[in-house]
């Protein structure tokens, strides 16, 4: 480790605008890693990081140490292409369930490392939990064994991936510092890049419902990401995806999970059939495949891959999902046409009803969330269903209705349709 350095130094240099020196961010991750520098220190440092940015080579070797602090899967045993896709979450954004085993069905290996919900936006893994049996948690060996076999692999990240991330990504949410860009960037792509992918493609979303509210942030972030993965050899792509209105019509858990289903069945709702192709066929280009998804789709090929995925992850693909006990629907007042349904309220809602967590320790419900019935442009009359929300406790319905009403706006013209896709950064 080249030099010992006073944290406190670390934090003045940035706090006043100076970029930091190779030395010193090696030094200060790896020390924040192994404990050297406090929780204190580290929430600081995040800060002036969040005021003062940090220039490209900055976040890059910022990224460097972040995998440094950890281990980097090999994933040479895998015989095909390999390609890796991250989205920055949505409402509703159940696309990595259909997108995994497609991508594999044309080709390509797709190590996909997923996270949980917090907040609004859902998480993968508490998805596919609902399916009986599926375990989230791989060891290194079965996640390669898994990789080389079928081709697709949705797992929680080990332990040993990027340790450094997952202490300061904790930090940065009890320190009013998770919008510091260069800290997202490097959070992501040093996960991707740690675990061994060959290319990788970026969904980054814009709209009420993302993280990102502003196309020129989301902008910033795609191309700080894109210049991350091709300084460590990782070729990357990022689409820039409207996520002012929740991903097709279902926001919880296993409601997801069957619309996901839906999809490789040659069905499901337009705009995540559109998104799932338009990213399938990005992780081919990078990966150098040439292969037509849409066809494979139609073919079957995806959903054989996808019952042969969960099955090696120990769950059932063909057992019934859990339900809600409780079921509610919201009417439309008055007549008119749907111009606006809010991705960010309709999110608040399903987790209100037990689809999300507030703390990364809570549990979620499998079977709660929010089924659309109507999309913006839709003509509705009084007394039309506009959606249902579901739970298993009933007290948890009224604010949650609350919620969903102040994000469906009926009005007397039609909205102008917004593009799903915004953007392409490469």
């Amino acid at each position: 480790m080249s030099g010992e350095f006073a944290a406190v130094d670390v934090i003045i240099a940035k706090r006043d605008g100076h970029a930091l020196s190779d030395a010193q961010i090696d030094w200060v991750v790896d020390a924040y890693t192994r404990g050297v520098v406090a929780d204190e220190q580290m929430s600081a440092l995040a800060m002036a990081i969040l005021l003062r940015g940090m220039t490209g080579a900055e976040i890059a070797r910022w990224t460097a140490a972040m995998i440094a602090s950890g281990e980097r899967l090999d994933l040479s045993a895998v015989s095909r292409p390999t390609v890796d896709k991250h989205s920055t979450g949505g409402v509703g954004d159940k696309i990595t369930l259909p997108l995994t085993p497609l991508v594999a069905a044309c080709g390509v290996a797709v190590p996909q490392l997923s996270g949980r919900g917090l907040g609004h936006t859902g998480g993968t893994l508490d998805k596919l939990e609902s399916i009986p049996g599926w375990r989230a948690r791989l060891s290194n060996p079965e996640f390669v064994a898994q990789l080389r076999d079928i081709g697709a692999v949705i797992c929680a990240a080990g332990e040993g991936l990027a340790p450094a991330d997952r202490k300061l990504y904790a930090l940065r949410d009890v320190t009013g510092t998770v919008e510091a860009i260069p800290l997202i960037a490097s959070s992501i792509m040093s996960k991707k890049i740690a675990e061994g992918t060959g290319a990788l493609v970026l969904d980054v979303k814009v709209g009420s419902g993302a993280f990102m509210k502003e196309v020129g942030a989301a902008r910033e972030l795609a191309r700080t990401m894109v210049e991350l993965g091709g300084a460590h050899g990782v070729r990357t792509v990022a689409l820039l995806t409207d996520m002012s209105t929740p991903l097709g019509l279902t926001i919880g858990n296993a409601i997801e999970v069957a619309e996901s289903v839906e999809v490789l069945a040659g069905g499901g709702p337009a705009d995540v059939v559109e998104l799932t192709l338009a990213l399938a066929r990005e992780m081919l280009d990078v990966a150098g495949v040439d292969a037509d998804p849409a066809k494979t789709l139609e073919s079957g090929a995806a959903m054989d891959s996808w019952r042969a995925m969960i099955r090696a992850q120990g769950g059932d693909p063909d057992a019934p999902l859990p339900g809600a006990k409780e079921t509610e629907v919201l009417r439309a007042s008055t007549d008119g046409v749907v111009a606006g349904l809010d991705a960010y309220g309709i999110g608040i809602a399903a987790w209100r009803l037990g689809a999300g967590r507030a703390r990364k320790e809570d549990p979620v419900s499998a079977g709660a969330g929010v089924v659309l019935k109507v999309r913006p442009g839709d003509r509705v009359r009084a007394g039309d269903p506009l959606l249902e929300l579901r739970t298993d406790e009933p007290a948890r319905i009224p604010a949650a209705r609350a919620d969903a009403e102040a994000a469906i706006r009926i009005a007397d013209a039609a909205p102008e349709p917004t593009p799903l896709l915004i953007d392409r950064i490469a």
